[in-house]
């Protein structure tokens, strides 16, 4: 059974950082690319980031390009999501996501395996 269990979110001031983390059980990690996207209330969910299998190719969605990183380490089958400078249009629910493709990517459909979701609350 795969699983995607995210963990690290929470409520943090403008201007502040929360890394987040994704581990992944019942597949085979290196062999997908994953991506975080997140889910505002009465909004779509969007992408955010995506990492390849082997981690050489970061993608970015262009509102947190520049202060968001992803990351992995095939090692312990957990991705990372590294967020600073956070502002009140990052909360949202976050969510994690396991793609067969090698690079994975923005399309929401390219991914097959989706975890919960942790709450990112950015608010003075």
């Amino acid at each position: 059974q795969v699983q995607l269990v995210e963990s690290g979110g929470g409520l943090v001031q403008p201007g502040g950082s929360l890394r987040l983390s994704c581990a992944v059980s019942g597949l085979t990690f290196s062999n997908v690319a994953m991506g975080w996207f997140r889910q505002a209330p009465g909004k779509e969910r969007a992408f955010v980031a995506s990492i390849s299998r082997s981690g050489n190719f970061p993608q970015y969605a262009d509102s947190v390009t520049g202060r968001f990183t992803i990351s992995r380490d095939n090692a312990k089958n957990t991705a990372y999501l590294q967020m600073n400078s956070l502002n009140t249009e990052d909360s949202a629910v976050y969510y994690c996501a396991a793609s067969n493709t090698v690079y994975g990517g923005s399309p929401s459909n390219s991914y097959d395996n989706w975890g919960q979701g942790t709450q990112v609350t950015v608010s003075s």
